[in-house]
């Protein structure tokens, strides 16, 4: 039996999940209304239910995610909406609290989030063990590391594919919550790995001025789907709650077509929701959001993965400079259009920016020519073609069906079956003419039923009995094929496969044994659970801490010195930095501390300035 592939998509609202599923997506991610890890992504039980519908009658599954650390007020507010979206038929709850295991959950299959810190195989087995259908890994994972937890598990196992990174292990960066009192693990980032910083040695010297030291590039894994499925990996999540719908269909219809690529070549696995999509447009993620792509650590520790002179979006590399006059400049062959917005780095290595107000022929006219000298690399951050596109519906996904015509002396049937085996058949009694024209009627007879208009269905076979039949009305066979459509679709979701699991609760090990802020527990059930499990909780959430000095605030498989070529294993600088190295902003100061033999950083908080 093949093994079904899914490719999941996020989910801003109901009308972006829509949209997701419509571009191929077999699974959507959303927030719930409330407790959800990208907090003003919650969304209503009213399009969440809309959003589920759709979904369903692909076969395609709705997650809702409510990921954050609850306080006990929370708790009841927490299950009260996990049993309504239950009801409204979500396939699964991602969740961070392990405080909600203590409670008593409907059986809705449980997906442990990123933010439990999945980096481990003693980490997936325990959650396995205690009921978990499936886990999402932690991004900075690599193939092997995903192996060998695939072969020592049975549970599913989702990996990011694509979108922007955190630089801390999720559910491990307490840098908001220091810096600004919005927490990352409440829902409320404030982004500080965006922001702009000084790095100095343990002199006081600076290395480097004011930049973007911990922000990352965003996450591009499409090359990457076939070591990923051979390590195991089912579930291809793309990330971006907090994007916008184009960026969301473009991401996923490049994404369906790579993995339908792979499908198409390995019989042994299929897709896990029905219908194709047929787009109008060819989708490209350099044509989107991005601010440069990196593989992260999946093949190991092998490239630079920070943007440090910028966090914003770079787009698409589209050539350089080769010639400038008064107010224009010329370029190789290119394809810029009148209102796209371009950018570029300076001699200072600062991003700046400019809008084409027109372009004649080889000459391009910018809304100013600042730093626009030969030579300048530039990129395309705003596709304004692109971006039309998009903006109009730009997909449209088709469940195929076959279908059975069958003329007797005073009625017609129409039955039809859909790639999922379902059946549906209506008949009506009509008293067929002698046609004029036998093969003018047959020819009717197969133009309106196949034509199924703006319906989920595409006919693929139609059989037509007798060879020679009456004639009939329009309005008769295009009422005939509706209501056996409309008939269809109400079995198709009828007899969706909805998967439901009880939560047993059990006394599986924890494998630590004491666990101290890095647990992330604020409210007494998730410290009674690791009780039960075997474990002491010495110290509440960071969030309910009084002191945060000398906490580690970020944890990263991300190095500094390793960025700047001052990595003293790789690199072996002549004059080593004389540590402990600290990065600052305008308010506050952070050390930072190496572990070699792992290839980790923490960053610890030392002071308010």
């Amino acid at each position: 039996m093949a093994t079904p592939l899914e490719l999941l998509a996020p989910a801003g609202n109901a009308d972006i999940g829509i949209a997701a599923i419509d571009h191929g997506a077999d699974a959507v991610y959303i927030g719930a209304p409330k407790f959800s890890a990208r907090a003003d992504a919650g969304t209503g039980v009213a399009d969440i239910a809309r959003l589920i519908r759709h979904a369903h009658l692909y076969y395609a599954k709705v997650y809702v995610a409510l990921n954050t650390i609850l306080t006990d007020k929370e708790l009841p507010e927490a299950l009260e909406i996990i049993h309504e979206v239950f009801q409204l038929g979500a396939d699964g709850l991602i969740l961070q609290d392990v405080g909600l295991l203590e409670l008593n959950l409907p059986p809705i299959p449980l997906i442990a989030s990123t933010q439990m810190h999945n980096n481990t195989l003693e980490k997936v087995q325990f959650l396995e063990a205690v009921g978990f259908k499936r886990i999402i890994l932690a991004r900075e994972l690599s193939l092997d590391e995903i192996a060998s937890i695939r072969q020592k598990t049975r549970v599913e196992l989702e990996a990011f594919v694509h979108g922007a990174l955190c630089v801390s292990y999720s559910g491990q960066c307490y840098m908001s919550q220091a810096a600004t009192g919005r927490s990352g693990n409440r829902g409320v980032c404030a982004q500080p790995c965006r922001s702009l910083y000084t790095l100095t040695d343990g002199d006081g010297a600076v290395i480097r001025q004011e930049k973007f030291l911990l922000s990352l590039k965003d996450l591009n894994l499409m090359n990457a789907i076939p070591d990923l499925i051979a390590a195991g990996v089912t579930s291809l999540k793309i990330e971006g709650r907090y994007k916008g719908i184009d960026y969301v269909k473009n991401i996923t219809a490049a994404f369906r077509q790579a993995i339908d690529q792979f499908i198409g070549k390995h019989s042994d696995y299929c897709r896990s929701s029905s219908g194709i999509s047929e787009l109008t447009f060819s989708p490209d993620p350099a044509r989107t959001f991005n601010r440069g792509y990196t593989r992260y650590f999946i093949a190991g520790r092998r490239e630079k993965i920070a943007s440090i002179d910028t966090q914003k979006s770079i787009g698409q590399y589209v050539g350089k400079i080769t010639g400038t006059g008064a107010d224009f400049f010329r370029m190789g062959s290119h394809d810029l259009q009148n209102g796209d917005g371009m950018c570029f780095f300076t001699k200072q290595n600062s991003l700046t920016g400019f809008r084409v107000e027109r372009v004649d022929k080889e000459k391009i006219y910018p809304n100013k020519m600042a730093g626009l000298t030969i030579g300048v690399h530039l990129y395309r951050n705003h596709d304004i073609a692109f971006t039309r596109i998009l903006k109009k519906s730009s997909a449209r996904r088709r469940i195929a069906v076959e279908m059975d015509f069958t003329q007797e002396s005073a009625l017609i049937r129409l039955a039809v079956r859909d790639e999922d085996g379902n059946h549906a058949e209506t008949i009506r009694e009509v008293l067929p003419e002698l046609p004029r024209n036998p093969s003018r009627a047959l020819e009717q007879i197969e133009t309106h039923l196949s034509s199924t208009g703006s319906s989920p269905y595409r006919v693929t076979g139609l059989t037509i009995r007798p060879q020679q039949p009456g004639f009939l009305t329009v309005s008769t066979l295009n009422g005939i094929r509706r209501d056996v459509l409309e008939a269809l679709t109400r079995i198709r979701l009828e007899n969706y496969p909805r998967e439901t699991i009880r939560l047993t609760p059990n006394a599986a090990p924890y494998p630590e044994k004491r666990l101290d802020f890095r647990v992330n527990v604020l409210n007494e059930h998730a410290r009674r659970f690791y009780q039960r499990h075997g474990a002491e909780v010495t110290e509440p959430a960071f969030e309910a801490l009084s002191c945060m000095a000398g906490k580690t605030v970020m944890t990263t498989r991300y190095c500094i010195r390793h960025q700047l070529d001052l990595c003293p294993k790789s690199n072996r600088p002549s004059h080593p930095l004389r540590e402990p190295l600290r990065i600052s902003d305008r308010h506050h100061a952070y050390r930072l501390e190496f572990d070699c033999q792992q290839c980790r950083m923490s960053v610890i908080l030392e002071r308010k300035r």
